[in-house]
């Protein structure tokens, strides 16, 4: 047999213990464990972790003790068994305890000098390595690194990591890759891309040309690497530039100054069956000037639509919109182009460049009178315009301090306005301690302005510079 075989010399007779082998046995099992070498005790003494989980019931139960060499050591008995438990329990609750009491009086001190540290105004730095040194001195009572890291709140991957550094090894030139091209090659490279022949051919096409032609450089990620070590990767084909598309700033003082409109889908009465909604809206007032409703969408209803309302309200300073096809129509911009009126559009895939239509068309859909579905195109129509005059002659819009469109488009705001405060003056005479404060609630101010994306003030210029 082998020599380096466990029974290469034969078999043996089974160990025994004595009383006092397993006290010892487990006074060094248990020395090994406090570094992490438990196991490897085991495996050098031959012995299992059943032997010692039986031993150290005995002790704990008091029947190894004061035994002869070579007396027996039975069962325990239930009552034994029963001391030996509780003796564990208390010797757990004894270490435990006394790793708290430290670890409270650890924290003590950590919180004592965070604090010392938070009042001189200390720098971050010092304040980590106070906790991290809290978090080493837990560790040393054999705390557990999750409770350490709870306790002092460090992250414990951290902590971790700064306990054990890993060594910086050795530094070491890196080694040239054994596939590397020879400085001939990369050249012989470079000047075939470059040929006449290859001049303005992508390197993936070189690359199939040469296969075909039973010659192999390199990869094509080679090629590419390559010419971008001497600068010759930009792209040259004929890409369409697009312009920046500019933000649409559009401020509106009074009626009739800035109008905006759009298009909205209104559903039929059978699944895919639409009418479109043209709708405008001048954005000062919030007052629909303008409703028509079509079974397609089309520039030239769009023209005869504007035709209308121009001539009923009067021509616009900015008539503005998305960049929907109708919208973008040269039909509709050689009539505002005939009348001298401003296009503004909205940026390409920016909602909020047309709010109050887009506003006023969740208002229309969201009220609870709008109809799942229209039964006819005369039915749209009949119901627009029953929505547009109340919403123009009996909504008091938010926006505009509660006053109806019909009332600011018109001119009667300021009227009403001085009427509202004069009510409000006198019940406030009447019920003082109703009122918090001395004048009227600010939701009936009517606003100045109504833009669309209103334009920043300019900063003002630094005085040092100015000087």
């Amino acid at each position: 047999m082998d020599s380096t075989h466990p029974r290469s010399d034969g078999p043996q007779r089974r160990r025994t213990f004595s009383p006092a082998d397993k006290l010892a046995h487990l006074v060094a099992y248990e020395q090994a464990c406090e570094t992490n070498d438990g196991g490897a005790y085991l495996r050098r003494e031959g012995l299992y972790s059943s032997l010692i989980s039986e031993w150290r019931k005995q002790r704990d139960a008091g029947v190894l003790e004061g035994k002869p060499a070579g007396a027996k050591v039975g069962r325990l008995t239930a009552e034994q068994a029963e001391i030996a438990r509780l003796k564990r329990e208390l010797d757990k609750t004894t270490k435990r305890l006394a790793t708290t009491e430290a670890a409270l009086d650890i924290m003590g001190k950590a919180h004592a000098l965070l604090e010392s540290l938070s009042e001189s105004g200390g720098a971050a730095d010092q304040a980590d390595q106070a906790l991290m040194d809290t978090w080493t001195a837990l560790r040393g009572l054999h705390v557990t690194t999750r409770a350490a890291a709870v306790l002092t709140g460090m992250h414990r991957s951290t902590a971790l990591r700064r306990a054990a550094p890993a060594p910086a090894g050795p530094a070491r030139a890196p080694a040239a890759p054994v596939n590397k091209l020879s400085a001939a090659e990369c050249a012989r490279v470079v000047e075939v891309l470059n040929s006449a022949r290859f001049v303005d051919a992508a390197p993936i096409q070189v690359w199939a040309t040469l296969l075909d032609e039973d010659t192999y450089l390199c990869s094509v990620s080679t090629m590419y690497r390559l010419l971008n070590e001497n600068k010759q990767v930009k792209e040259r084909r004929r890409l369409a530039r697009h312009r920046k598309a500019v933000c649409p700033e559009l401020v509106a003082t009074a009626p009739r100054q800035v109008y905006s409109w759009d298009i909205t889908k209104l559903r039929g009465p059978a699944k895919g069956l639409y009418y479109d909604a043209y709708v405008m809206i001048d954005i000062y007032s919030r007052y629909i000037v303008g409703v028509h409703v079509h079974a397609r969408e089309c520039g030239v209803l769009a023209k005869e639509m504007m035709e209308q309302i121009f001539g009923t309200y009067g021509i616009p300073h900015v008539v503005h919109a998305d960049r929907g096809t109708s919208m973008t129509s040269n039909t509709v911009a050689g009539l505002l182009c005939d009348l001298g009126v401003t296009r503004s559009h909205s940026r390409p895939k920016v909602s909020n460049d047309n709010p109050y239509s887009e506003s006023w068309f969740k208002t229309l859909k969201y009220a609870p009178t709008f109809p799942d579905r229209f039964e006819s195109i005369h039915h749209a129509r009949d119901f627009m315009d029953e929505f547009v005059d109340w919403y123009n002659h009996e909504h008091r819009h938010s926006g505009i301090g509660l006053h109806t469109p019909a009332d600011v488009f018109y001119g009667l705001a300021a009227e009403k306005d001085t009427q509202r405060r004069i009510v409000l003056a006198e019940a406030r005479a009447r019920h003082r301690h109703r009122f918090s404060q001395d004048r009227a609630p600010k939701i009936i101010d009517l606003p100045e302005t109504a833009a669309i994306n209103p334009p920043k003030p300019a900063e003002p210029e630094d005085q040092t510079t100015a000087a």
